[in-house]
């Protein structure tokens, strides 16, 4: 019969079996409450744990209570000031609750409060998400060493001391030394019954003090001796793991607002977030573009400003000359591309060409994000009919437009989104 036993530590006064328990069983009370939670906070403070509130009518249990009626006995211990007749005051305030001065929010009577960690929070926050086409990822050589057991040593901090290999390789020293001599006490005792039976006493008296030190020789044998000692021992071997190239390309001519950027901004850390959950290692690229494309860092992608016009085509051409340089092998490449889809000429077609032709192809996964401006019409751009054709001949092209705040977790949900069996 397999018997599984679990040797996790808990915190003091806390079970992580009740809690694993509690999770379980209310799981859907709990995801909706990180998703208020996640319409609350700020994307900084995204991936940390946090306090969900979850209603008690939600969580109230049956319980068994005395019914109306009989007779019953009660022990109330404690009560030094009141005796049978006496009448208890009102309490002052008129709240006649407690008094604490708190009964504004109604938190403490109506809801219950549960505290997640950061791994809780992101596992629920990313429950019912996938990547696509994770089954094909890839692994590739990395500088990541994990500690392995690789069986025992003879020296080594106690800490590591093996008891049980210890034990047995004293219990064998101790066989084979003992062998020898038990083997000599067995033929001096058949000796010395011979001596004692003829009448030899000096015989026999020589053979007893043999016996005896031959026996006094066994029992010196240590029970553990140095050379018994054996220690768990570890070494560091490289481990392979799954790596992703994160691009972000967005692009920032004068009509990418500081609206529009921040939009973009909450797309991109969810999106890191996400991958950071599924991969060992991520490396983010930052390509900014108006008529010319460069990589910069994350402060200058986000804050910097520049003037220009708007050439789609330039920020594929550079993302796909870096995914040849550095991320062709051993890498998983998704690109996520921010835009008001403000193109004009030819740039709309010769992108998307460029982007069945050259960049999807080397791509896991490719999310465009069109930012569209609230008080316009719901006319798509130029640029979104291009792709549209793309995205309906290939199946890692995924579109969707945002023009609040609000609409960037609903549309990151839309596309990774598990596909149903």
């Amino acid at each position: 019969m397999l018997q599984l036993i679990d040797r996790r530590p808990s915190s003091r006064g806390k079970s992580a079996v009740n809690r694993e328990r509690f999770l379980r069983r209310y799981k859907s009370h709990i995801q909706a409450a990180v998703k208020k939670m996640v319409g609350e906070r700020r994307l900084a403070d995204m991936e940390k744990g946090g306090e969900v509130r979850v209603p008690k009518k939600d969580i109230s249990e049956p319980s068994f209570g005395f019914g109306r009626g009989g007779d019953r006995e009660f022990v109330l211990p404690g009560n030094r000031e009141y005796v049978a007749g006496d009448r208890i005051e009102r309490p002052q305030g008129g709240g006649g609750g407690g008094g604490n001065g708190s009964g504004g929010d109604g938190d403490s009577e109506d809801s219950f409060v549960f505290s997640l960690s950061r791994e809780e929070f992101m596992q629920i926050f990313f429950d019912d998400l996938e990547l696509p086409n994770l089954a094909r990822t890839e692994y590739g050589r990395t500088e990541q060493r994990t500690s392995t057991r690789a069986g025992f040593t003879k020296s080594g901090v106690p800490a590591n001391l093996a008891i049980v290999r210890t034990v047995r390789q004293s219990l064998a020293r101790r066989i084979a030394l003992g062998g020898s001599i038990a083997r000599e006490l067995a033929a001096l005792e058949a000796e010395f019954a011979i001596a004692s039976a003829i009448g030899h006493a000096e015989e026999a008296a020589r053979i007893y003090e043999e016996l005896q030190r031959l026996t006094r020789r066994r029992g010196k044998l240590p029970f553990i001796d140095e050379p018994d000692l054996r220690y768990r021992n570890r070494v560091w071997r490289p481990e392979p793991i799954a790596r992703a190239a994160m691009f972000c390309l967005m692009d920032v001519s004068a009509s990418m607002d500081e609206d529009k950027k921040d939009l973009a901004k909450r797309f991109f850390t969810l999106l890191y977030l996400f991958l950071t959950r599924k991969y060992g290692a991520v490396d983010l690229v930052f390509v900014r573009h108006t008529d010319d494309a460069e990589e910069v860092d994350e402060e200058t992608f986000f804050h910097d400003t520049r003037s220009g016009g708007t050439v789609v085509f330039s920020a594929l051409d550079l993302a796909d000359k870096i995914r040849a340089e550095r991320y062709a092998r051993g890498w998983n490449v998704y690109v996520a591309q921010a835009s008001d889809g403000d193109a004009f000429g030819a740039d709309p077609a010769r992108s998307a060409r460029f982007l069945r032709e050259k960049l999807l192809p080397a791509t896991r996964y490719y999310a465009y994000l069109e930012l569209a401006d609230p008080r316009s019409s719901d006319h798509p751009s130029s640029l979104w009919a291009e792709y549209e054709r793309v995205a309906q001949a290939t199946d890692n092209l995924a579109m969707k437009r945002a023009s609040q705040r609000d609409q960037i977790y609903p549309v990151f949900r839309e596309l990774f989104r598990k596909e149903t069996q």
